[in-house]
Order: C-alpha cells, then structure tokens, then sequence
C-alpha cells in the first residue's frame, strides 16, 4: 500500500472510531482524598481480555481463551453531562470524569452467577433483570465499561448491568483485528449468555453496538446451532445499535437462529459515517445499521428505530442523544416497543404502510410484519 493511500485508508478509520477523545483509564487505585463522585454505578464484568497487572487497564487487548469476571462499581462526576462519557487519558478526577471506585476480581462462573442472584434479590421484583452490554470497534476496557456505566445511569436502568468486553484493539489502524476479534469473543459471550440465563434473573436484555452487535448476533446463532435453544428462550430483549454487519451475513446468521428472540430491535441511520466508511472498506457491501433494507428486517420480525434525523443520526446516537434519552425514559410508546413488543392502537400513528410510528418529531420506528398486521386490523375495527 503506498504512503498515500495507507493515510487515506487512516483518515477513514478515524471517521469509524467507536469512540473519540482520549483513550480513558479507570483511575485505580483511588486517592484516598479524591473528591466524591455524584453516583456509584456497580458494573459486573465478564470478559474475554486477558488480564493486566496493571490497575489502570486490568484487562488488555489481549485475547483470552476463558473468560475472566469481575465487578466494578463505576464512579459517576458531578460534572456529568447526559449522554457524554467524560474521561482523561490521564489520572481521572472523580468530580470531573468517571472513575472506577472498587475493583473486584470474581474466581470462576459459579462465584459469578451466585453474585448476579445476589445482586438481583436487591432489587424489586420488577427489576430483578440483567442488561447485557457488548461495546463496538476501538474500545479499550476503560472506554467501554465507561460507556455502559453512562448508559445504565442516563436511561435509568434499574437492572443488574453486565458488561461483556471483547478484546477490541483500543487502535484506529486495527479495524480487521476487531473484527477477527469479534468473531473469536462469540463464544465468550455466549457463554455469558448462559451463565446469565442460569441466574434468578426474571429477564435477560441484551444490547450490542456497532462491531459489537455482530458479536451478539454471532452469539446467538452459536447458540442455535449448538443445541442451546433454552438460553435464547430466557432473553426478554435483543437491540443492535448501528450494526456493523453485512446485511447477507446478517440474513444467514438470523436463518441459522430459527426464531429469533423477541422483541428484537435495531436502530439504523442513514446519515451513520461510520457504517458508510465500513461500506466502502467491505467493497460496497451495505450494512444492517445503514437502514438500506428495512422491509427486510420487517419481514424476519424485528422492529426498526430510524434515528437519521434524531440530533444528526450519529453512530453514538442511541448513546449520546438527549432526546433518546428523554423519549425511551418518558414516551410509554416508546417503552413498549423496546420493552414489551406490544404496540397500543390508539397510540399508533399509519403512514405510509411501513413507516408505522412517530414516536417522535424526528424519530420513525417500523414495527415487525405481524404487529403491523395487528394494529391496522386494530384500526379498521375502529
């Protein structure tokens, strides 16, 4: 490759970057006169990096063939704007970046899934749930579970959140070793999957974004065609934001699935740069979170969120928006799409016979085949 098209071929990794800023760090040990984070989020870890003798980045990029646990309780800053991961890549202040508070190592599944029973019988019955986080392309540790920290906090997540972290590079030029990556960490995370699924927990939530989201989806059909069709039955929820998959692979992967689990969501955006620079580097291959075939995704039973309008239609944009914040913490139409499947007709806008509702001015979901079946004849009968 010639000097001029490996800084091209840089410049559009930079535009894919899953994060920007600098690269974060957690900040252990902690100052014992460090200033006082404004909440604790508690964080359980189960990945497949390897581990670090370093405390700054316990876990690096390398690729273990176990998976490795953990709990972390994530230090939320005073300072913390909604929708932002503040961060340093040098030591973090807890009153102006997230911070790792505790860190604790977690021997072995059993001690793993006897913390997560623990964890839920704290909780109301009706958030003895586990949300499930898988992070996307150029993530190190710190940058990822800081993410799922800020998701859990500013959605309000009453659930026990479990991060699983692939090991993703943490570098703009390895794009094909995330991807290598992702396929090697499927197993990983499917064994989380089960492990989860032998918890107490009443519902199991599984959300995955960008690269990570083929983790999940590479996951699932492991699942399928191993013979372990229970541990997909326990998932309540499945939402891949900006997807970073090749539609025909996605295809195969959901024929592999049989019955996919329900609801199952994705989020696309037309105006998503990073999926339109993965294009061009898979040969003009369209991807999944790009929106370019939605009436498929309609037909294999999976709700569309269309968030190309929503505050520039971002690759972060199920992250990083207030207004998506604002709409899936206070819209009860929005809630019962990503939660509950099960649409009201008298709050159900028809359009055109596909763009189904507006959940809001700038947001448009596409509801599943058979739920569009069932709320027009809901309309008619009116």
């Amino acid at each position: 490759m010639s000097p001029l098209r490996m800084c091209v071929f840089l410049i559009m990794l930079t535009c894919l970057a899953g994060c920007g800023g600098p690269r974060a760090t957690l900040g252990l040990p902690v100052a014992s006169n460090a200033a006082e984070p404004a909440a604790i989020v508690p964080i359980y870890v189960a990945t497949t990096r390897m581990r670090s003798d370093n405390l700054s980045l316990p876990y690096s990029a390398g690729r273990s063939p176990t998976l490795n646990f953990a709990k972390f309780d994530i230090g939320i800053p005073k300072t913390h704007v909604p929708g932002h991961v503040e961060k340093t890549g040098r030591v973090p202040d807890p009153a102006r970046h997230f911070t790792a508070v505790t860190y604790q190592q977690i021997k072995d599944r059993e001690r793993f899934i006897a913390a997560l029973n623990a964890a839920l019988a704290q909780r109301a019955p009706e958030n003895q749930e586990i949300f499930i986080f898988v992070h996307g392309y150029n993530n190190n540790f710190a940058d990822s579970i800081f993410r799922n920290a800020q998701i859990t906090y500013d959605y309000n997540i009453k659930s026990v959140s479990l991060h699983y972290a692939w090991p993703s590079g943490g570098a703009i030029p390895l794009y094909v070793f995330d991807r290598d990556s992702a396929l090697v960490a499927r197993r990983g995370l499917a064994e989380t999957l089960e492990i989860a699924a032998r918890t107490k927990a009443r519902r199991i939530v599984l959300v995955g974004h960008s690269m990570g989201a083929y983790v999940v989806t590479e996951a699932l059909r492991d699942l399928a065609i191993t013979g372990r069709r229970w541990v997909l039955d326990r998932l309540g929820g499945v939402v891949l934001a900006a997807p970073d998959i090749d539609v025909d692979v996605f295809q195969t992967q959901v024929e592999d699935m049989g019955q996919i689990p329900r609801p199952f969501t994705i989020i696309v955006s037309r105006r998503d740069r990073a999926l339109g620079i993965s294009r061009r580097l898979a040969g003009g291959h369209p991807r999944v979170g790009s929106g370019s075939d939605i009436a498929m995704l309609q037909a294999k039973e999976i709700a569309v969120i269309d968030a190309s309008d929503l505050d520039g239609g971002r690759h972060n944009v199920f992250a990083s928006s207030q207004t998506m914040i604002d709409v899936v913490n206070n819209n009860e139409l929005m809630r019962s799409v990503l939660a509950d499947d099960q649409i009201p007709a008298s709050q159900t806008m028809l359009a055109d016979g596909t763009s189904v509702i507006e959940g809001a001015a700038s947001l448009v979901i596409f509801l599943p085949a058979r739920i569009i079946g069932g709320v027009a004849s809901a309309v008619v009968a009116r």
